[in-house]
C-alpha cells in the first residue's frame, strides 16, 4: 500500500524543485548575511553612546529596517512585484524569488546583528580605543570576531524562515519545494507528492540547522 501510495510521486520533478529550493536559499542567505551585517553594524554604530553617533542616520536606517521587517513576507511578494519586473525581467522563477527574499530577510538580521553587538562587553571596545586603535580596526578586530558565534546563530535562525519564505513564494511561481507542494500535490489533489515535498522541506530545515549549530559552536570558545 506504501508503495503504492509513493508510485504517484514524481522523482525527478522533486528533485529540481528540491535544487531550486537550494538555489533560492543559498543565494538569499549569502545576500542577506551581507546586506544584514551592514545594516546591522550602522544602527549599532550610529546610536547613542557609540562610535559613529548619528541620531539621524540611525532614526532613517532604524525606520526602514522596521518598516519591511513589519510586513507580512505574502504580501511583500506583491508590493515588490514591479521591482522584480525591473530587476529580473519577470516575476516568475527561483531568481525572480530572490529580491523579495532579501530584502523581506535582511533587515530580520540586522535586527538580530544589532543585539548581538550590543551584547558585547562594553569594557572589550574601551581597552582597544585607549591601545590606540581605529575604529575600523575595532570593528574588525573587537566587534565581528567577538559577536561571530551570535552572528552565525542569528543567520541561522534566518535562514530557517528563508526556506518557509520559499515556500510561500512558489505559490505565485517562484519554483522550489513550495510550488511543487502547492501545484502538483494539492492542485492536482496528490497527497503523495504533497507530502514528500513537505517532507523534503523539513530535510533542508534540519541540514541548515544543523550546519548551523555546528559552526556556532565551533566559533563560542566560553
Amino acid at each position: 500500500m506504501f508503495k503504492e501510495f509513493l508510485a504517484d510521486v514524481k522523482w525527478d520533478m522533486l528533485w529540481d524543485a528540491t535544487v531550486e529550493t537550494l538555489y533560492m536559499t543559498s543565494i538569499s542567505i549569502t545576500a542577506t548575511f551581507i546586506l544584514g551585517l551592514i545594516l546591522g553594524l550602522i544602527l549599532y554604530l550610529t546610536s547613542k553612546g557609540n562610535m559613529w553617533e548619528n541620531s539621524i542616520i540611525n532614526g532613517i536606517i532604524a525606520t526602514v529596517v522596521n518598516i519591511f521587517r513589519s510586513i507580512p513576507f505574502i504580501i511583500l511578494i506583491v508590493l515588490l512585484i514591479p521591482v522584480t519586473r525591473v530587476l529580473v525581467g519577470t516575476i516568475l522563477g527561483a531568481n525572480a524569488a530572490l529580491p523579495t527574499l532579501i530584502i523581506g530577510a535582511a533587515p530580520f538580521y540586522a535586527r538580530m546583528v544589532e543585539i548581538a553587538l550590543r551584547e558585547i562587553d562594553k569594557g572589550v571596545i574601551e581597552a582597544s580605543q585607549s591601545m590606540g586603535a581605529s575604529n575600523w580596526q575595532i570593528i574588525r578586530k573587537v566587534l565581528l570576531p567577538e559577536s561571530m558565534p551570535a552572528l552565525v546563530s542569528g543567520i541561522t535562525v534566518t535562514s530557517i524562515s528563508l526556506i518557509s519564505f520559499t515556500a510561500m513564494a512558489g505559490y505565485i511561481g517562484a519554483g522550489g519545494l513550495g510550488y511543487l507542494a502547492y501545484l502538483e500535490g494539492f492542485q492536482r489533489n496528490n497527497s503523495a507528492m504533497m507530502l514528500v515535498a513537505t517532507v523534503a522541506i523539513l530535510i533542508v530545515v534540519f541540514i541548515f540547522q544543523a550546519i548551523g549549530d555546528f559552526i556556532t559552536n565551533k566559533l563560542d570558545k566560553r
